[in-house]
Parts: structure tokens; sequence; C-alpha cells
């Protein structure tokens, strides 16, 4: 699932909970809209946090060169 998504499920999460009055036997609606924001919500977190890994440049390490190590090249 992309950013999108996630953004979607909060959305959709937050019109079930605040904007709606639909009453359904056997299933709360605020409950429903609840558990899908937080899951967008932690999503979101989720693919921040690995996106900023991917971006993450680590200079490369320079290997030591000594002296005996050259000796042998000779």
């Amino acid at each position: 699932m992309g950013l999108g998504a996630f953004i979607i499920l909060i959305a959709v999460g937050a019109i079930l909970t605040f904007a709606s009055d639909w009453q359904m036997e056997g299933v709360n609606l605020d409950l429903v809209g609840l558990i899908l924001m937080a899951v967008g919500i932690i999503g979101t977190a989720a693919y921040v946090s690995v996106l900023r890994r991917r971006r993450m440049v680590v200079p490369p390490v320079a290997p030591t060169v000594t002296e005996d190590d050259r000796r042998d090249l000779l």
C-alpha cells in the first residue's frame, strides 16, 4: 500500500466517526472509523520511516592501505 492508501483510510475513518449518522445493527460505525483512522496513522508513520531509511546516504568506507600491503603488491 502506498501513502495515498493510508491517507484514504484516515479520511474514510474520520467520515465514519464524525460525519455519519448511520445506524447498523451489530456494527458500531464509530468504532470502525476509529480503527480505520488508527490503521491509517500507523501505516503512514511506518511508510515515512521506511522512506527515510531508503533516502539516507551513507558515505562509502575507504579501505586503509598499510605499508605491508604496498610491499606485497611489488
